[in-house]
């Protein structure tokens, strides 16, 4: 089923959702359904699986020279979508990305996954490799998250690249894509964010899951300025309890994002990692139900590979 008719059939309740990383290469899905199972019992209609693109690594060689290595440390989001699927009987959402990936390799994919019955995908530009200062797309590949969700569209019309192909049938995938309360890091400014966010909803965008925020005002400002745009589509809110001294500094880091004044002090001011978990579950609740009382359709949940935080907040909510 697709996410938005999850969304239309809950008829106005709050879902629930969460976000898996694949297994690092070498390990077993077991660990992956370990983390999953706690979290059936508040019946996620869907699940999330994430991509992860290729690193670059230099390795010495005997005669003292550097080479470098293409390595994907997490692959497998395919096949972990259609074992879930299998495990758990719920619906999966593949992200799909511009980067490591052609116009064709792209088409390729969303046939596999079309084969297997599953029927969303979460579009992404992702990120640039982590050696690069910016992203570069792949040769004859999309540059832009916008032209990824056209490509999805147009095959859902039955058109592919090859337009002399003939009878094709047409896929019929839910497509999602990103927003972000704080605003994309890239974006100069808010105004600007909004109209390529509704560039993408305008190519086919159907859903959009925002980026992890702890400020709820942040997500209503952010979703007064989309609908002001024309925007009309679900707007999910990612959220993630914090859980470690060392994310007051991490997160912002890594995800551009602004951790409130109230929630850094307290954080700073615990004693372990035990207590900065407390804090975090505490702050994840209360900033859950509020936005249940906003009236949210679905709040979706970051993982990063563990779900015990999670499987607390959501026992308070579900």
């Amino acid at each position: 089923m697709k996410v938005t008719d999850h969304l239309i059939k809950a008829d106005g309740k709050t879902l629930f959702s969460f976000e898996v990383l694949p297994p690092r290469k070498g390990e077993n899905i077991q660990n992956l359904f370990s983390n999953i199972e706690p979290l059936m019992e508040f019946k996620p209609p869907f699940i999330d699986v994430t991509y992860h693109r290729e690193e670059y690594v230099y390795r010495k060689q005997p005669n003292g020279f550097l080479e470098r290595k293409t390595v994907r440390k997490r692959p497998g989001t395919v096949g972990i979508c259609a074992a879930i699927k299998n495990r758990f009987d719920v619906d999966t959402v593949p992200h799909l990305t511009c980067g490591g990936f052609s116009k064709e390799e792209t088409e390729n994919a969303l046939i596999d996954l079309h084969f297997l019955g599953i029927d969303n995908v979460l579009a992404l530009r992702g990120d640039p490799i982590k050696s690069e200062s910016h992203f570069i797309p792949e040769p004859d590949g999309h540059a832009y998250a916008s032209d990824l969700i056209e490509q999805v569209a147009c095959m859902n019309q039955g058109r592919y690249l090859d337009e002399e192909q003939e009878d094709t049938f047409p896929t019929n995938f839910c497509i999602g894509t990103a927003g972000y309360p704080e605003k994309h890091f890239e974006a100069p400014n808010y105004g600007s964010d909004i109209r390529f966010l509704k560039q993408k909803m305008d190519r086919g965008a159907e859903y959009i899951v925002t980026q992890m925020f702890f400020d709820n005002e942040q997500f209503f400002a952010f979703e007064k300025r989309c609908r002001a745009a024309g925007i009309t589509a679900p707007i999910i809110p990612g959220l993630k309890p914090m859980t470690t001294k060392s994310q007051l500094t991490m997160l912002p880091r890594t995800f551009f994002l602004n951790i409130p004044e109230e929630l850094a002090e307290a954080v700073s001011q615990c004693r372990d990692n035990e207590d900065a978990r407390r804090i975090g579950i505490e702050w994840c609740i209360n900033q859950s139900r509020e936005l249940m009382a906003h009236g949210v359709p679905c709040l979706h949940y970051y993982s990063m590979g563990k779900s015990e935080s999670i499987r607390r907040v959501a026992k308070e909510l579900f």
